[in-house]
């Protein structure tokens, strides 16, 4: 099992996400639980980021919504750096 580290700069982040998306927050909470047991779940749709992204991954919550996240595999920490759509997320 994983561990998720939130930093502060990220619950700042993640507040105004859920704030201006209520509808996400059950979508947003079950992926972040996922993240926890099984990074690597298909629906999570893990992957590793290009151009200037490219040292952070991303984790799908929705088609439309992404977390991206700094993923250390060796010591199973994962730390989430920004939410948001595609667009919103660079």
């Amino acid at each position: 099992m994983a561990e998720i580290i939130y930093t502060e700069s990220y619950i700042k982040r993640a507040k105004k996400f859920i704030k201006k998306h209520p509808d996400l927050l059950s979508q947003y909470e079950k992926t972040l639980k996922l993240l926890e047991i099984n990074p690597t779940h298909p629906s999570l749709r893990l992957h590793k980021l290009h151009g200037k992204l490219s040292e952070l991954y991303s984790v799908s919550i929705n088609i439309s919504y992404r977390i991206c996240i700094d993923f250390l595999i060796e010591d199973d920490k994962i730390i989430p750096i920004d939410v948001g759509s595609h667009n919103e997320v660079d």
